[in-house]
């Protein structure tokens, strides 16, 4: 029951809150810069970015009201999430400022993020939350310290490869949405912190809500801010219940979005041909003539395939 109390709650309020926030995020003039090589996108030029900020306070928010507020592992992966936020509002801030498609640069964008990664993984090892569990089975193991590395590699590459799929309308935002459901459900059948699971389902059914708004043609963006944030609740929620292998099976697309990223630009760089016709996956997909919505409902239709797959030993 609380399950779905968290899902109504965070959805009417990111309703609302996204709602309000696409005509102050117009007066303000914070539109998106595209990006000129993506043809396809140039007609979305001028709309509004930093999306992000209704669904995430709208998630925020209902976790508040309905989670234990004494629970720490929630208010860290709370103040992580936050954490991204802000350094993704930066990078969107900066290219507003600039007018063009560059905020912080990679360097400083990689500093913020091992910055924040460094401080969660050291509380996770401090306060004994270094159990790792394999998924489809029941086995788990205390891997100590080691957790402090899987941690930060765990929290890179889950926010960049969030990021990266945040490149056609209603992608990232359905895509996450599915994990989110998915992972909330897995901590609740598994009978781990309720808190955590509870901020699962909350940034599920925000995303939901954000989409009204999202899908194509997207009357907002969530930007950077959206994409890093998402991506730093998705590492923190994983880490800190001992779920960090299940990223790579539920975030199955945001894991092929940075393997194409990767192997388009080691390919490129060694043969001067490309792997894909444009990377990430989803451009090439794209380029292949396939709509952005369905390429967005193939994307969440995969994720919630291979997410489910972990339920499976619960049923």
């Amino acid at each position: 029951m609380k399950i779905l109390v968290c899902l109504y709650l965070s959805f009417a309020l990111s309703l609302a809150l996204c709602a309000a926030e696409i005509p102050l995020l117009k007066r303000l003039g914070a539109g998106q810069n595209i990006l000129s090589y993506v043809k396809e996108h140039k007609s979305k030029s001028g709309t509004p970015t930093m999306g992000g900020l209704g669904f995430v306070l709208a998630a925020a928010l209902s976790s508040l009201l309905l989670c234990d507020r004494a629970d720490k592992p929630y208010l860290v992966a709370l103040a992580v999430g936050v954490g991204y936020l802000l350094v993704g509002f930066l990078d969107d801030l900066l290219k507003k400022l600039r007018r063009e498609n560059l905020g912080l640069k990679p360097y400083q964008k990689i500093c913020f993020q091992l910055a924040v990664a460094v401080i969660a993984s050291v509380y996770a090892c401090l306060n004994g939350l270094t159990v790792l569990r394999i998924p489809f089975t029941d086995l788990s193991f205390d891997i100590g310290w080691w957790m402090f590395p899987l941690g930060l590699f765990v929290y890179i590459a889950t926010v960049n490869g969030v990021n990266l799929t945040d490149g056609l309308d209603g992608l990232a935002g359905s895509t996450s949405a599915v994990f989110f459901l998915l992972v909330g459900l897995l901590i609740l059948l598994q009978g781990e912190n309720a808190s955590l699971s509870s901020l699962s389902v909350c940034l599920s059914g925000a995303l939901l809500a954000f989409l009204v708004f999202n899908v194509n043609r997207a009357s907002v963006f969530m930007g950077d801010t959206g994409s890093l944030s998402l991506g730093g609740f998705a590492a923190s929620i994983a880490l800190l219940t001992g779920n960090a292998l299940a990223i790579p099976v539920a975030g199955v697309m945001f894991v092929l979005s940075s393997i194409s990223v990767i192997l388009q630009v080691i390919y490129y760089k060694k043969t001067g041909k490309r792997i894909f016709l444009m990377a990430p996956l989803h451009h090439h997909f794209q380029e292949k003539g396939y709509a952005e919505g369905k390429i967005a409902y193939a994307y969440a239709a995969v994720t919630a395939a291979f997410g489910g797959l972990m339920l499976f030993p619960f049923v």
